[in-house]
């Protein structure tokens, strides 16, 4: 590729195709926007990244030129996606190889091959090394090539605990026979299997075509079979939409996004339309607009009283209203923190009814007051306003519409920098024009379980910050979790988390609350969680609560967990057996690293446990464990499982290598190959994690 720019480009800027998140075309990005005239608009594309890296902004000579850029890199960018197991491992082995060819002759001499297992990170004995060498090294040239280095590769990442398993069911001439894989599918992988199954597997599965013609397995296809995405661990009926999505919209968990508009920290980071894209692109349905005056009439969106950078209201909508339904169909709620005049309070509302047009709710779905709210499925496609409004939504029925546009209100329990603002009691000033949008989340103060029962209509919400809302998830639990069988809850982080920092959501989806909103730009644990609790029923953002948690009579309390529908007492046992290709944490040369996998529960307190593997010495291609650890669970409906590996240090913290966590309810039986996404929530490409699952009934 070439550019041209005032900045001089070090030699070796370039980056890995797996590395791109999309490519778009046109002005869309800040910084085609900000330095480019329309009239360039058709000659522009931007390249988007998953990892932190800023976009590419580019600029092609002509629009046919753009054109062919943006439709072979997003071709080249979709076949990458959608490669199978063994082709990701073979691509990234290859890209090893390159790296480690120095003198890009297509041979590999022994040193070379040190630098090659260095980056397969694997620390090899030299002596080790020197045989497999030789025995590789049929030409007796002192290199290795092609075909050499195919087997020398081979003969390191031979998987002895699949040859195991697979000599256990191989009892056809040293094949896998239908009815042997039916034997392991039903014993192993405890699942309901046909012949019809078998053959169906073996026809899409095997690469050799006279096994296939005599409907058999060989080892390969059975290693084939066991890394696709529908045999790992997570239960393939429940990747798409499988729960029920016309209960009203706050008996769900709400995947919600807390400050939005950071890229990174709070107090001097970029506010950014991009990080919208991609706290949306993540499946979060609920993004916080943080709305002040700004010059020329234009309100801005940045994080008040502080440094961060500001950016224009309309760019925001704009961004949201493209990409709000890429990832799921199911309505964005806007969660706007107003600090405008009266008159830019106007602008926003107008920007919001033109950009975002009939998508937008304004008015009840019903004719008349409603009682309880619309559901997912009823508000596909549509943007919900959360905020304040002059008066309650029922005085609209009652023709009794005040024209008083001043309220006074106590200052919101969700207005962050209430401590920084003189004083508590203020007028507020509110537009018309914005009020009459804020339908079904209306923001009020939270006074107490009693008040909120008696005085508040079934729209009105509270938001609580961090601190309060644990305290009432541990001492009234019981009157959270009702609260929230008819009424929304949002949570936030402490203001005092100014490095982006988040909090554990699990304890306030305990007490039902629906909207714990996380700093998506900030890689952590409390992400890692909230990305497996949304990863599944379609990653639409919505997650059905247990049926316990929609009754409004429910005895259910996650503290002091007296007996109901929620205790179904199970026994998991998991095996932690082997990884693969883990990759490397320290950019050092020599670094290899040393990995341990730690298996935690995320649940009610009774289930949260966490238990670890010793560490295995200087091996990230194919350290092998096989220690077995057993959990109790209590309230399945509420867990989560999550599997990480770390590189151990003795002397500093660990480092954190990959995780995968997910639903207790939605594991598989048997042996499972586990992937790993890296700190930023991206898959990594071909390395996992194996191991054997088993859930008993405990009682």
């Amino acid at each position: 590729m070439w550019r041209e720019s005032k900045k001089t480009f070090k030699k070796n800027d370039t980056f890995s195709l797996d590395d791109i998140s999309a490519v778009q075309m046109g002005r869309q990005s800040e910084g085609l926007k900000k330095n480019t005239e329309e009239q360039v608009e058709d000659r522009c594309f931007s390249i988007i990244f998953k990892s932190r890296r800023k976009n590419l902004d580019l600029i092609a000579s002509s629009e046919e030129e753009a054109k062919q850029w943006v439709k072979s890199m997003q071709k080249v960018v979709s076949n990458l996606n959608n490669l199978s197991q063994k082709q990701k491992t073979e691509h990234w082995i290859l890209s090893c190889l390159r790296k480690a060819d120095k003198n890009k002759d297509d041979n590999l001499s022994p040193s070379e091959v040190k630098s090659f297992l260095h980056l397969i990170n694997i620390e090899v004995d030299d002596e080790y090394m020197e045989m497999l060498f030789k025995k590789c090294d049929k030409s007796k040239s002192g290199t290795l090539t092609g075909e050499e280095i195919k087997h020398f590769y081979d003969l390191l990442t031979q998987r002895d605990e699949i040859d195991v398993i697979y000599g256990e069911y191989a009892k056809t001439t040293g094949f896998m026979s239908a009815q042997n894989l039916v034997d392991f599918l039903m014993k192993e992988q405890r699942e309901k299997a046909t012949l019809a199954d078998a053959h169906r597997i073996i026809e899409m599965y095997e690469p050799d075509e006279n096994a296939k013609e005599k409907k058999l397995l060989s080892k390969d296809g059975f290693l084939m079979y066991l890394n696709h995405p529908d045999a790992m661990i997570l239960n393939p009926d429940h990747k798409d939409v499988y729960q029920d999505m016309s209960q009203p919209l706050n008996h769900y968990f709400i995947s919600s996004s807390h400050n939005t508009y950071l890229m990174e920290d709070q107090l001097k980071g970029p506010s950014s339309t991009e990080a919208y894209i991609r706290a949306l692109q993540k499946g979060c349905r609920c993004v916080e607009l943080d709305c002040w005056d700004g010059p020329d009439n234009e309100p801005v969106i940045y994080h008040g009283y502080t440094l961060t950078s500001k950016i224009l209201f309309k760019d925001v909508i704009k961004a949201i209203s493209e990409h709000a339904f890429k990832t799921s169909q199911y309505p964005v709620i806007l969660s706007l923190e107003n600090h405008c005049s009266v008159e830019q309070q106007e602008v926003m509302a107008r920007h919001m009814s033109s950009i975002l047009g009939s998508a937008l709710i304004t008015s009840p779905l019903s004719d008349g007051m409603p009682t309880n709210f619309p559901s997912p499925e009823e508000l596909k496609g549509k943007f919900l306003i959360k905020g304040k409004r002059l008066n309650k939504l029922e005085d609209t029925f009652a023709e009794a519409a005040a024209d008083d546009n001043d309220v006074t209100e106590e200052e919101e329990s969700n207005d962050e920098d209430a401590q920084k603002e003189k004083s508590t009691k203020k007028k507020l000033k509110l537009a018309k024009e914005l009020s009459d949008m804020v339908i079904y989340f209306k923001s009020v103060h939270f006074n107490s379980f009693e008040d909120a029962q008696k005085n508040l209509s079934f729209y009105e919400m509270a938001s609580f910050k961090e601190g309060k809302a644990m305290k009432l998830a541990e001492e009234s639990a019981n009157a959270y979790v009702r609260h929230n069988v008819e009424k929304f809850s949002r949570i936030y982080p402490a203001g005092s988390r100014t490095d982006s920092s988040n909090y554990n959501p699990v304890p306030l989806w305990n007490a039902g609350c629906q909207i714990v909103a996380l700093n998506f730009q900030t890689p952590c644990t409390d992400m890692d969680v909230n990305q497996g609790r949304f990863l599944v029923n379609g990653k639409s953002g919505y997650i059905l609560k247990p049926a316990f948690m929609r009754d409004v009579a429910t005895d259910f309390d996650p503290i002091t967990l007296t007996r109901g529908d929620w205790l179904k007492h199970k026994t998991l046992h998991v095996m932690v057996i082997s990884a693969q290709q883990l990759p490397k944490v320290s950019q050092k040369k020599s670094s290899i690293v040393d990995p341990l996998v730690k298996v935690e529960i995320y649940g009610v307190p009774a289930d949260v446990a966490e238990k670890e593997t010793k560490p295995f010495d200087n091996n990230g291609l194919n350290p092998s464990w096989n220690e077995n650890f057993q959990f109790d669970v209590y309230v399945p409906e509420l867990a989560l499982v999550r599997f990480s590996i770390e590189d151990y240090d003795s002397i500093s913290d660990n480092d954190f290598v990959g995780q995968y966590t997910l639903p207790f309810n939605s594991l598989k039986m048997g042996y499972r190959h586990v992937p790993l996404f890296n700190k930023n929530g991206n898959l990594l490409p071909s390395a996992g994690l194996f191991v054997h699952i088993m859930v008993m009934d405990a009682e």
